[in-house]
């Protein structure tokens, strides 16, 4: 493998289609498209400033490493990314990558990441500003998450979420197949048009959750007062832990809770059969 070590690249292309490349401590400057068309790129102690640095670039690794604002978009139309204690302070990152592992990964600016990605793996991320965060991106695993931003996973599909804190309204849109264990789930309308949406063990908040969605299951979970509204057109089996403030028009399925504040179901709801419901004072 090529090591080049402490040396500054600007301009557009500098490294244009090197293989088998190991970067230390290397600073690429304002410019663009600084590794496109590369394969197997190992980058440690590096500094990104140019814009598209690394575009159709297939099997890179970036560890303990920096890509500063102007860097944007960085990381596009690529495969095969392990990328590790690294701060990305560079908008709209990941599109139409798959194959992208994560670890001790800080984003404070997050907004339009993670498009059309596939086969990822995060652990311990940090992500903030992250509206419209992981469109349309498939087979997704996460641990150890943190994100505040809004419109978060829709249209996803195949994602499984373990130990987050999740602030987003609208979070989970139109998903398929999506299971969501030991998680804060804060914002309005969760989990509207989804269809297999699982959540166990999660602490939900927010207006209006869990509308219109098909086989929704909730196991031992917790609603906070501001959840209102809650399942309306949804096919549901919950097990919820906590008094629940309201439930509006519920399909079908069977409603576990400690209490339920108020049940309304009026002239636009859809279900064929009453829906059943349980509370502490039913048993």
């Amino acid at each position: 493998m090529k090591i080049i070590k402490d040396k500054e690249f600007g301009g557009e292309r500098p490294l244009f289609g090197e293989r088998n490349i190991k970067l230390e401590n290397v600073t690429i400057h304002p410019g663009e498209s600084a590794l496109k068309c590369c394969a197997n790129v190992e980058a440690v102690n590096c500094r990104f400033e140019g814009k598209y640095p690394f575009w159709h670039v297939d099997g890179f690794r970036i560890y303990n490493s920096l890509f500063t604002p102007g860097a944007r978009a960085a990381l596009w139309y690529s495969r095969n990314l392990i990328m590790e204690d690294t701060q990305v302070d560079a908008p709209k990152m990941f599109r139409e990558m798959d194959g992208i592992k994560l670890k001790n990964v800080n984003i404070p600016d997050g907004e339009e990441t993670l498009w059309h990605c596939s086969n990822i793996d995060a652990e311990n991320v940090d992500i903030r500003k992250a509206d419209y965060l992981f469109m349309h991106s498939h087979h997704i695993r996460i641990n150890q998450w943190y994100q505040e931003g809004n419109y978060s996973f829709q249209y996803c599909r195949d994602v499984e979420i373990r130990n987050a804190k999740i602030h987003s309204k609208d979070a989970f849109w139109g998903t398929e197949n999506v299971t969501v264990y030991d998680s804060e789930l804060s914002g309005e309308y969760l989990g509207w048009h989804s269809k297999r949406l699982t959540l166990v063990r999660c602490k939900i908040s927010g207006t209006q959750p869990l509308c219109y969605a098909r086989d929704l299951v909730l196991e031992d979970c917790e609603f906070a007062p501001d959840c209102d509204l809650a399942f309306e057109d949804s096919e549901v089996n919950a097990s919820i832990l906590s008094p629940v403030t309201s439930i509006k028009n519920p399909k079908s399925g069977k409603i576990k809770a400690q209490s339920v504040g108020e049940l309304i179901i009026d002239n636009f709801s859809k279900a064929v059969d009453p829906v059943e419901i349980i509370t502490d004072e039913t048993i």
